[in-house]
């Protein structure tokens, strides 16, 4: 029934359709080949700056026929090269047209028509592919289907302007993975492109410098061949240089930046060379400032924060430029009631973009703030930067959410921060409702700013528990994402420290013994060191260790057996060596070690082993069990001289270690 409703509907959009247009398809199919060029002229000159016609045109089925004319041999020259124009015309209208086109296999056909001699029709499908290629619904992957491709487009660069501008342009498009690197690297990109970054035409520089952009992007290999390129006896560094003086267009200034940042954080560059402190940093903050269109304030900042991300001189030295901190406040207030924008179609697309502003404005405070505390002071100082990131939390962009809790952990590895700004407001609660139902990448920071709240220094810590986190962090450890079993473990082991035994009878009870003893043979090494934390703190004061020692010792003595014989790192044996010190330690507890001589066997091995930490660690042991002041040291004392505990003793006091001498 539906279908017969349906159907006057159809016809009576493909009448109008047919009355506007069909005219132009017939006369793709004359007998004469004069008519058919001036029909595919008629219809070049219809369909631009019309979208309305070009879909008309599409649904008609002009596509298939101008791409068969195209590829015809028969063809006239012209014809084939208008044939190329109009299909970038319809390529140029909406998403729904590029799809059609590459439905239709315009790519092959395109590429196919670059093995022609003639300039003109490479140029007209040159031009056609870059429209399509830029397009974001393009698979990129179509450019590599077919091996031979890269290497023509990498021959034809010489060929004029145009084929140079085109073609970089695609391959900056098209660079989207490090495989992509690598092939175009392989074809020799670096060394056919370069000489174009002094082209006359600034378009083709501009290609170039976008090509070398998404080249180097953390590739090593590709910046470590870059920064010993010359291009006319001058090296590409300072190519890059001369492109980011403040007398060139912005986007260039902007292109040579990332590619020098890029180069930097590949390690081809070094973090203090004059390039990158004198230059490059200056020439990122200076795109920060409001003077500059919105999208170049996002680029600047996004950069500037990926720049100095891993390097706490470059963060110091980009805090006092030019006022940077206080300069990022104004990414919040934008576009503000008195902005000066009076393009409103500018003003409408700033609107619908301001969240990214603040993104990137977050991430660069992340950045800035990840190492130093002087400039974490100076962040939380500025006009209400706290109340800006609870707001971001709760965001309805999820890359604003996941910049803000970025900027969130950033300031709160600062002990200060955490005892001030953090409680006064309150950021604990945001932050756990952000955990409640957030996609794994906002998650992994989230949980990993709670490992710091709940530092036993935090003032949020308590507030936090009363929440009822215990479960939710329980949770994160049996997830399949490493990072995030790690900060679930992580944030349960902060919790566990110095805590109330009720809480640390509710972390053994929630997370339930099975899942400890899974994550105690975690394949993931940084699992398993925060599990032995956890367990070390649970066993720490006395009526707690014979308390869980009672209730699970077998289990726990198990798990150090195995970890104790496997193939493990020093750090995770130490660790474990520690547990059964604390072990040793409890009044009932110890008995579980010393009515175990498999144990004490291993104890006594690791008291002989080359490694001091594993020595002091399995002396601690021995020194806990044979404590004087305890009830039963002395029967304790005999059996371990029976073992042979006195002679290594006595080995370990000529130790040349003072730690291990003295224990």
């Amino acid at each position: 029934m539906a279908c017969l409703l349906e159907a006057p509907l159809r016809i009576s959009v493909l009448s109008e359709v047919t009355a506007t247009s069909r005219h132009y398809v017939d006369r793709l199919f004359d007998p004469d080949p004069q008519k058919v060029l001036q029909g595919v002229i008629d219809m070049k000159n219809a369909v631009i700056g019309n979208n309305k016609q070009k879909a008309n045109l599409i649904v008609l089925g002009a596509v298939p026929r101008l791409l068969y004319l195209l590829q015809q041999s028969s063809s006239s020259l012209e014809l084939r090269t208008e044939c190329a124009v109009v299909l970038g015309s319809l390529a140029m209208g909406t998403e729904n047209n590029i799809k059609s086109l590459v439905d239709c296999h315009i790519i092959p056909a395109l590429l196919q028509g670059l093995l022609c001699p003639e300039l003109i029709f490479i140029e007209a499908c040159l031009r056609c592919l870059r429209t399509v290629f830029i397009s974001p619904v393009t698979p990129v992957q179509l450019l590599y289907t077919d091996p031979t491709v890269i290497p023509h487009l990498m021959s034809l660069l010489s060929h004029s302007q145009r084929t140079q501008e085109y073609i970089t342009q695609i391959f900056s498009h098209c660079c989207k993975t490090p495989e992509h690197q690598t092939v175009l690297f392989n074809h020799g990109a670096i060394q056919n492109i370069a000489p174009l970054l002094i082209s006359p035409s600034y378009k083709v520089r501009m290609q170039a410098l976008k090509c070398f952009s998404v080249l180097a992007y953390e590739n090593t290999q590709v910046s470590m061949t870059l920064v010993n390129v010359l291009v006319d006896g001058e090296l590409l560094s300072q190519v890059f240089v001369r492109m980011m003086q403040r007398d060139q267009p912005i986007d260039m200034q902007l292109t040579a930046a990332k590619c020098l940042t890029y180069m930097c954080r590949a390690g081809a560059i070094r973090t203090d060379d004059s390039c990158i402190v004198l230059k490059t940093l200056p020439c990122l903050v200076r795109m920060c400032s409001k003077e500059h269109l919105l999208e170049e304030r996002v680029e600047g900042a996004e950069t500037l924060a990926y720049l100095m991300e891993p390097d706490v001189e470059l963060q110091r030295i980009a805090s006092t430029t030019d006022h940077l901190v206080a300069m990022l406040a104004d990414y919040f207030k934008y576009p503000s009631s008195v902005s000066a924008i009076t393009d409103i179609k500018r003003l409408d697309h700033d609107l619908k973009h301001a969240h990214e502003l603040r993104q990137a404005a977050f991430k660069l405070y992340a950045s800035l703030g990840s190492n130093d505390e002087d400039i974490r002071k100076k962040i939380t100082e500025t006009e209400n930067m706290m109340d800006r990131i609870v707001s971001g939390l709760s965001e309805s962009s999820i890359k604003v959410r996941l910049a803000a809790v970025r900027c969130l952990h950033s300031l709160s590895r600062s002990v200060q921060q955490l005892r001030t700004s953090f409680h006064d407001h309150a950021v604990w609660k945001p932050l756990m409702k952000l955990l409640q139902n957030a996609p794994d990448e906002v998650l992994v920071m989230a949980s990993s700013t709670l490992c710091n709240l709940l530092l036993e220094f935090s003032p949020s810590k308590e507030p936090i528990l009363e929440s009822g986190v215990i479960e939710l962090l329980c949770s994160l450890t049996q997830s399949d994402s490493p990072a995030l079993r790690v900060n679930g473990i992580w944030a349960l082991m902060n919790m566990a420290f110095q805590a109330d035994q009720k809480v640390k009878v509710e972390i053994v009870r929630c997370l339930g013994t099975e899942q400890l003893f899974r994550l105690l043979s975690d394949p993931d090494t940084n699992v398993l060191m925060k599990t032995l934390g956890l367990l070390r703190n649970l066993l720490s004061t006395r009526p707690h260790i014979d308390q869980i020692m009672s209730s699970h010792g077998k289990q726990i003595m198990q798990a150090v057996t195995l970890i104790l014989e496997a193939e493990h790192s020093i750090e995770v044996k130490e660790q474990t060596l520690c547990i059964l010190a604390n072990i040793a330690d409890g009044n009932t507890a110890k008995e579980l070690i010393m009515t175990n001589d498999d144990m004490l066997q291993k104890i006594k091995y690791y008291m002989g082993h080359s490694n001091v930490k594993l020595q002091l660690a399995a002396t601690f042991c021995i020194s806990n069990l044979i404590w004087n002041e305890e009830d039963g040291s002395q029967e304790r004392q005999d059996k371990l001289k029976e073992m042979g505990f006195v002679d290594i003793l006595h080995k370990l006091t000529q130790a040349s270690d003072p730690n291990l001498s003295d224990r």
